[in-house]
């Protein structure tokens, strides 16, 4: 099984959870951000189905 050779410092994993963390808020912001655009009707450049009646075809 593979260890590592040295301990992490309590710094270089802070600054690896606190980018971890930001990534995360940043993605939040963008997924809320595209869910309100879609929802006001202003999305460019992002396909969504639209329902336009019921069209079956078999």
């Amino acid at each position: 099984m593979a260890v590592p050779k040295k301990k992490t410092s309590k710094s270089k994993r802070n600054q690896r959870h606190a980018i971890w963390k930001a990534k995360a808020a940043t993605a939040a912001e963008r997924a809320l951000s595209l869910g309100k655009s879609v929802l006001s009707g202003r999305a460019q450049g992002f396909v969504y189905p639209m329902d336009e009646g019921d069209e079956d075809d078999d």
